[in-house]
């Protein structure tokens, strides 16, 4: 019965599902640079328009952070956490409240305004929730089981997409959001990579990310860079994840008897403090950092200091509690590392950078192999993949030492923590008698 509507009509939503995740992606970059380009334009230039980052940055961040938490609750942060820890749930309503169309859309609009706003922050993790929401719907409505599978799927062909690294979206799917992968989800996650992927190139044509090098290790001197570029990128990225994981516990608990008020200062502080960072480093920390990554590994070395203050900027956004992603600055992060310590060695500049990409990312997330094949493709750089290699697998060796557990694992027992004591809630109410929480409620 191979015209059987009950045999299509799955296979159908999901192929649909998968080709919009790679059009949204597409458009929501598109908004994203637009968005970027307009806070440059609006705060650049001489007298008082220099200064207005001290405005705007707050008060978008305010912004942010009130209509995430009014409108869009768990649309704060990365939005990779919120996936991870839908999988592990297994009641669809406690999935909903992390993976929704509606939150998905909220998602997308207030990354914009963020960095409109100057935040230090990227799409990519915004993507992944939004590829992943979308799945979880096509699972609804083409009426699949496969709902762990599916998210996993959309995750996946979400990094593809917004990166055009469909290798990347795969293994990421493996090593970051599986952690223990099915086989029969196989075939769901290279689909939709495929089928995202086709939608994006059929938009935007064929790119590397960063463009392309073909720098690689070959000195003695070199490969010194590639020890010393795996080693400190991974202890910074440690310090970085360690910081996220405790600050953002204790944010939780400093603000519960007044959550929303606690929220709004927190974000109107740190986004006074991005917008401080951002005019003593020129305007270079704000937004993605995409430009100056993409400068460093094209040749042109950052100043010395950049990659701190990336990585405070990148750090503040990320625990103002905004929506927003962490790849692209961490990647900009890791690339200013490199080139500053490119310099001390007199080393290519642009190897130095995708050296501390690797290594700094690694340590952030604490996942190698996606560090080095997303390094590999961003930046077609397919001569130096054994010391990205190394550099990757020293960075996440010096960040188990430093930190045990991975940021976006870390973050998303949260969630999950979060999700099963409102359903034991609900839970203990249904079973009370309809007399005793009468009683209870007069």
């Amino acid at each position: 019965m191979w015209m059987s509507p009950r045999l299509w009509r799955p296979r159908l939503v999901f192929w649909a599902g998968a080709i919009a995740i790679g059009v949204i992606s597409v458009i929501f970059a598109e908004v994203a640079d637009i968005a970027q380009q307009f806070f440059r334009n609006v705060t650049t230039g001489s007298g008082w328009q220099s200064w207005l980052p001290l405005l705007i940055t707050p008060v978008g961040f305010t912004f942010c952070a009130w209509i995430a938490y009014s409108y869009f609750p768990n649309s704060e942060g990365s939005g990779i956490p919120q996936a991870i820890a839908a999988r592990h749930l297994t009641h669809d309503e406690d999935r909903t409240r992390l993976l929704s169309l509606r939150l998905a859309f909220g998602k997308i609009l207030l990354t914009i305004v963020g960095l409109f706003s100057g935040a230090s922050i990227g799409r990519e993790g915004p993507t992944v929730q939004v590829g992943a929401a979308i799945m979880l719907q096509s699972a609804r409505i083409g009426g699949m089981t496969q709902a762990r599978g599916l998210i996993l799927a959309g995750s996946a062909a979400g990094i593809s997409a917004a990166f055009n690294t469909p290798l990347a979206g795969i293994v990421f799917a493996i090593e970051e959001m599986g952690r223990a992968y099915a086989a029969r989800t196989n075939g769901l996650v290279l689909s939709a990579v495929i089928l995202a992927g086709l939608a994006s190139l059929g938009l935007v044509g064929n790119y590397t990310y960063f463009g392309t090098t073909a720098v690689m290790a070959s000195s003695h001197a070199e490969w010194v860079l590639v020890l010393v570029c795996g080693v400190c990128g991974g202890a910074v990225g440690a310090i970085f994840s360690a910081i996220v994981l405790k600050a953002s516990r204790r944010i939780k608990r400093m603000i519960q008897p007044q959550p929303l008020r606690g929220i709004l200062a927190i974000a109107a502080g740190c986004g006074f403090l991005v917008a401080l960072i951002g005019l003593i480093s020129g305007g270079q920390t704000f937004g993605t950092g995409y430009e100056q990554a993409r400068s460093a590994i094209e040749g042109t070395a950052l100043p010395p200091l950049f990659f701190l203050q990336k990585f405070l900027a990148g750090l503040l956004s990320t625990i103002s509690g905004i929506p927003g992603g962490i790849f692209a600055p961490s990647l900009a992060v890791g690339a200013g590392l490199g080139s500053s310590l490119g310099l001390v060695f007199g080393a290519s500049a642009s190897l130095a950078a995708v050296l501390g990409m690797a290594g700094y990312f690694a340590g952030v997330v604490q996942a190698p192999m996606t560090a080095f094949v997303i390094i590999l493709e961003m930046t077609g750089n397919h001569d130096n993949v054994i010391p990205l290699m190394c550099a990757s697998m020293l960075g996440y060796g010096t960040a188990r030492l430093i930190s045990h557990e991975p940021l976006y694992h870390g973050l998303s027992r949260g969630y999950v923590a979060e999700a099963l004591r409102m359903r034991r809630a609900r839970d203990r109410t249904e079973s009370e008698p309809v007399g005793t929480v009468q009683s209870a409620a007069k």
